[in-house]
């Protein structure tokens, strides 16, 4: 189990409600999660998260540990420019690299900003389109995705709404996430859990 709290009295309250209910030890700072690595610079207020580890096994489990990234020929219906070719010896390096990760910092306002965007039937075979989004909060991401649309869309128009749908449900999403996480919750709610009842009607 993961605990965070902004202050750490809020934080000892809660470990102490738990571990009045149910067995628990501290196995202190958190270190790794779901596979993530979690390293803290306190000093700049930046956490980062990396899989590493993650990567050396599965390289490791497939015998490519010591493999370098080679190019690799790509799908016939992918039709790629300039635009997506490395520019630099740096990027090259950086695309072969496992210790890069998300960095999140205390330092900006939590905001949740989206975009979203779609090709127009770019899959050759199913003249499907493309949605993708990505969210950030605070400027760092929290949330991507890129998929083709489960429908052949008419027009360029359909198929950006049919993305810009799905981004806005992902947004809405974080969105109470993010006020659960703040404590934003409103004064009905906090009611209906205390005294356990649902109302026919709620707003």
């Amino acid at each position: 189990m993961l605990i965070a709290a902004k202050k750490k009295y809020d934080f000892q309250k809660l470990k102490g409600l738990l571990s009045a209910e149910f067995e628990m030890k501290d196995l202190g700072a958190a270190r790794k999660i779901l596979g993530m690595e979690i390293i803290r610079d306190r000093e700049r207020r930046k956490l980062f998260l990396s899989q590493r580890s993650y990567i050396q096994k599965v390289l490791a489990r497939f015998g490519m540990s010591s493999s370098k990234p080679i190019d690799t020929p790509s799908a016939a219906n992918i039709h790629l420019t300039a635009m997506f070719a490395p520019q630099s010896e740096e990027e090259k390096e950086y695309i072969g690299t496992s210790d890069v990760g998300l960095i999140y910092g205390g330092d900006t306002q939590c905001l949740v900003t989206g975009f979203s965007d779609s090709d127009y039937a770019g899959d050759v075979d199913t003249r499907k389109s493309m949605t993708g989004y990505v969210f950030t909060l605070g400027g760092s991401v929290v949330s991507w995705k890129a998929t083709l649309q489960p429908i052949v869309t008419l027009s360029t128009t359909e198929a950006e709404y049919m993305a810009l749908t799905e981004a806005a449900k992902e947004g809405i999403w974080l969105k109470g996430m993010r006020a659960g996480l703040l404590g934003l919750t409103s004064e009905g709610t906090i009611f209906i859990v205390e005294m356990r009842i649902m109302p026919r009607s709620t707003e």
